[in-house]
């Protein structure tokens, strides 16, 4: 509980330092093709980043008696977030192609993450 809420905080802290540093930093350096990529890395970590604090506030709310899918879930949403994301930073910086092949695999661990939220909930509501 307590470390989805912090991994959620920390990964929204760092959207958004980040996603400053994109706009303001990286302006000048950017082409608009890589500042689009840094932004959609932007977004996804946030968004990402309000899953975790929402698998933080389900497990601390006591409504799953078992809470095994939740930390899973949470666990692929922080490695899909240094996939997506991470993979997406580097090839906005480096315009090396190779790292937009790891971003799917990010972009799948996301998936499970939000099918096993779905599936505790689920569970949770029988």
């Amino acid at each position: 509980m307590k470390g989805s809420i912090i991994s959620g905080a920390v990964h929204g802290f760092l959207a958004v330092a980040l996603g400053a540093f994109g706009a303001h930093a990286l302006k000048n350096v950017l082409d608009d093709y890589s500042q689009g990529i840094w932004d959609t890395a932007v977004q996804y970590q946030m968004f990402h980043a309000a899953g975790l604090l929402l698998i933080g506030i389900l497990m601390s709310a006591k409504l799953f008696g078992e809470t095994k899918q939740l930390k899973i879930a949470m666990i692929c949403f922080n490695l899909g977030i240094i996939f997506f994301s991470g993979s997406l930073y580097t090839l906005a910086l480096t315009d090396i192609g190779i790292f937009g092949a790891i971003t799917p695999i990010g972009g799948v661990l996301f998936l499970i993450s939000w099918v096993l939220v779905i599936v505790s909930t689920v569970k949770a509501a029988k």
